[in-house]
């Protein structure tokens, strides 16, 4: 007899729905799984065969066939437990297989029965209401990342028995609901605000240009000048997350098992990994590939502190992120993209020493230890980063002073609404801010008058600006103006674009 139950397989972020077959045959007694299955899915049968006997019921000593399709697609984790369970009761008569057919099973099976949770629920709900399947069965730990989906009926289960009293209809699965107001009114606030740092006013500008656009940048100053202070509270001044971009960023952490039974990410995150991190975990990889740094910081930002630390092979993997907010994993049988589009904030010392150029300590670096150190970032990667800016030493006076600055609550406003005016812009377009802006975009709303236009060639030939350079002071302008609150870039505007290119100035 042939049964058939439904799961979902993850491709990237995104679930791929799987028709899981189970066939029981005369002959001697075997488990075959088939349909391109991984070692994890191949070690099910005896997990399987123990959840079943230990839950009461009994399994099959026949020619038992599992056939996961599509079969060209490679089938991975643990969730496979549950539905071909399932199977095997239908095939058997024990559970209705008519009711069976037309459910979603995910989750992964304890020895004993009990149901685990996996990761990527929340992938797996989006496939289920494409897909037009009205339930979706899961473990109980993965219902309020699921249930945000309310289009699907998300019943959550403990054990195996749990499921076939459902689908023999002696007892009933409750439908979890997940109330979206009640989620966006939990948002808490950022701890860390603007207020708390003393001077580095001009830095502060810079920050807020960069969040307003969206642009990446690059803080350079010497050691406790405030570098790493100043980037932890970028996330306290940037918008809130859309609905859109809550789910996009949670589908992230669900599939990386990251999400700890939050129903969604509402806050943007703050990504900051370790100089000695490899390729895989910032761009994504592995064996079993997973999302790596640049995409964990989607819709956030990412810190690289000490970053001519960081290896150059390292910082390099950066560019294609970058420039087209994803990153593509290719295996032999399946390539896998992982979105990143986020905002990139790198912090370095000006030399080994870090006091180049301090009014007070001497640098001790002989020129030479200085551009070694300086030429370990590529002019790919820095041409890519759209402000550079100096974070100096603070006097004595200043530290001690009881003067507060502005809070992150008033920078967020001027952020957010001049954020607005870039999705009015660009409404239709595909792009949501400044930094994403494409050439055509650049010849339409980054118009300069004659003055204008021969301040910054002066500016292209005496720093030998890249075009690439010249297109981010262009994008960085516009965001001025934006905030301004100026239809046209000004001489000002531009003026105050170029001169956050300081290390073009300095021949870095």
């Amino acid at each position: 007899m042939i049964a058939k139950t439904y799961t979902c397989s993850l491709l990237g972020i995104d679930a791929i729905l799987v028709e899981v077959e189970v066939d029981l045959a005369s002959g001697l007694p075997q488990f075959s799984t088939v349909g391109l299955p991984d070692n994890i899915v191949k070690e099910s049968k005896d997990r399987v065969k123990a959840a079943i006997q230990n839950s009461g019921y009994p399994f099959p000593f026949e020619r038992i066939t599992v056939n996961l399709a599509p079969a060209a697609l490679k089938k991975e984790g643990a969730g496979f437990d549950l539905p071909i369970a399932v199977g095997l009761l239908a095939a058997q008569g024990i559970v209705n297989s008519e009711k069976a057919a037309k459910t979603i099973f995910c989750g992964e099976l304890a020895l004993d029965g009990r149901v685990k949770p996996v990761a990527g629920c929340l992938s797996m709900a989006i496939q289920a209401r494409d897909s037009g399947y009205p339930d979706f069965i899961l473990p109980a730990g993965n219902a309020r990342e699921a249930a945000v989906m309310e289009a699907v009926s998300v019943r959550p289960v403990n054990h195996l028995s749990e499921v076939v009293e459902y689908l023999n209809g002696r007892s009933d699965l409750p439908v979890f609901k997940t109330y979206l107001d009640s989620i966006w009114n939990d948002e808490t606030p950022d701890e860390l605000d603007f207020e708390d740092v003393k001077g580095q006013e001009h830095a502060k500008r810079g920050l807020e240009v960069a969040a307003a656009g969206s642009h990446n940048l690059l803080l350079v100053g010497p050691p406790g000048s405030g570098k790493t202070m100043l980037a932890q509270r970028v996330s306290g001044i940037l918008p809130p997350l859309s609905f859109d971009e809550a789910v996009e960023t949670s589908k992230v952490y669900s599939v990386a098992g990251m999400l700890n039974n939050s129903p969604l990410i509402l806050n943007r995150k703050f990504r900051s990994p370790h100089h000695t991190i490899s390729d895989a975990g910032l761009v994504g990889g592995g064996h079993i590939p997973k999302p790596g740094e640049v995409s964990l910081a989607h819709n956030g930002v990412l810190f690289l502190d000490e970053f001519p630390e960081f290896r150059r092979n390292v910082l390099d993997l950066l560019r294609q992120p970058l420039e087209d907010g994803k990153v593509t994993i290719a295996r032999a049988t399946v390539a896998l993209t992982y979105p990143a589009r986020f905002m990139l904030i790198g912090a370095m010392n000006p030399c080994p020493c870090g006091y180049s150029g301090d009014p007070v300590r001497p640098c001790t670096c002989p020129p030479r230890s200085v551009l070694k150190y300086r030429s370990r970032i590529s002019g790919p990667i820095l041409d890519r980063i759209d402000l550079h800016i100096e974070v100096p030493s603070l006097k004595y006076e200043q530290l001690r002073t009881d003067e507060k600055s502005e809070k992150s609550a008033t920078v967020r406003d001027r952020v957010s609404q001049s954020r607005q005016v870039q999705l009015k812009r660009f409404a239709g377009e595909g792009v949501y801010s400044n930094s994403q802006m494409k050439p055509r975009h650049l010849k339409k709303f980054c118009q300069l008058d004659a003055t204008g236009q021969s301040i910054l060639d002066h500016a292209v030939q005496q720093l030998g600006l890249s075009a690439r350079a010249y297109h981010r002071i262009l994008k960085v302008a516009r965001t001025i103006a934006d905030l301004d609150e100026k239809e046209d870039i000004a001489r000002h505007h531009l003026l105050e674009a170029i001169q956050y290119r300081s290390l073009d100035r300095k021949m870095f």
